[in-house]
């Protein structure tokens, strides 16, 4: 009887350790799964220059995770093609944050694939200039951000200090709407965020206020922004897509310009190849100095300060190659 006993005992036991060992696996399996819906809000950046401003503007926020959707390496998105990484990273994000202006030609795949992807266009109201295709570097849009006719605006509004604080206020504002659990954080790193970057756009105005020559010759099309910023005149962009070597009547009018205008100084990018401002310095006696227009850089808390740091370093480089 006693051994019975003993025997029902262990029985027992080993269900009740067995019952314990396979409900304890299915609440694991239930609390992965739960967390896996409501761990983490993902905010993924179309491209490096808006991932630093988003990451700026959820710093330190728990439960909120900024990633860039393209490798920092991939430099600015024309003709990007998405690949099926970005894709899977996109998959699990609930915000999309972009530059917009027609910069992301990839978008329409974006929403046709992922419609509950919700996006966040930071240049939302922001005037801009009209793209090489109206040849007008110094032409701006009305009044609202509107595009012009054909759509063809020049994107790359983040090279100017001023839009780039349009733009976090865009990120900021949009980002508390969609996620009023957060609103106060988000606002709070906005305001934090803008603070330095009106510091820098002012250091950068005093410090080239006093500059006289004011011509000069751009790689592609990032600068006109900053050239408005600033008061420079492009007299002439060496190539206008990346990528693209200009022909030789081209070159031959880029130095005819530089000539016209007495350019002392050929601004390069140092995401592409210098060759063809090269060829126009040995022809003119023009110095190429490099300018960078903030679409690569360190990842991670590095890349909280990066762009006020790559703008610091284009302050020094401007006021050497234009003092001169």
């Amino acid at each position: 009887m006693k051994c019975r006993n003993k025997a029902l005992i262990l029985i027992l036991i080993c269900l009740m350790l067995l019952s314990m060992l396979f409900g304890g696996c299915k609440r694991t399996s239930d609390n992965t799964g739960s967390d896996m819906n409501n761990e983490s809000i993902i905010i993924a950046a179309s491209f490096y220059p808006v991932y630093v401003m988003t990451l700026n503007v959820a710093k330190n926020i728990p439960g909120v995770k900024v990633v860039n959707m393209t490798q920092p390496s991939a430099g600015c998105l024309h003709d990007y093609t998405l690949t099926t990484e970005d894709m899977k990273n996109l998959e699990k994000a609930r915000f999309l944050v972009i530059n917009g202006a027609g910069l992301e030609s990839f978008l329409d795949k974006v929403i046709s694939q992922l419609p509950g992807l919700q996006i966040i266009d930071s240049s939302e109201g922001i005037p801009m200039l009209e793209g090489p295709e109206h040849d007008g570097h110094n032409r701006h849009n009305d009044d609202t951000g509107s595009e012009h006719e054909h759509g063809e605006v020049n994107p790359h509004i983040w090279v100017s200090v001023s839009k780039a604080i349009l733009q976090v206020k865009n990120i900021g504002k949009q980002l508390a709407d969609m996620d009023p659990e957060h609103a106060e954080e988000y606002m709070a790193n906005t305001e934090n965020y803008v603070k330095k970057l009106e510091e820098l756009k002012e250091r950068m105005h005093k410090a080239l206020e006093g500059v006289k020559n004011r011509d000069i010759v751009t790689f592609h099309e990032a600068f006109p922004y900053f050239a408005e910023e600033f008061g420079l005149n492009v007299v002439g962009v060496i190539e206008i897509e990346p990528g693209s070597e200009p022909s030789a009547k081209e070159l031959g009018e880029i130095i005819e310009k530089v000539r016209e205008f007495n350019v002392k100084a050929l601004f390069i990018e140092p995401q592409y190849s210098s060759k063809a401002a090269e060829t126009v310095a040995r022809e003119t006696g023009a110095k190429v100095y490099t300018l960078d227009p903030a679409v690569t850089g360190p990842m991670g808390d590095d890349a909280y300060d990066a762009y006020i740091n790559i703008m610091e370093n284009n302050l020094k480089t401007l006021v050497e190659a234009l003092g001169e």
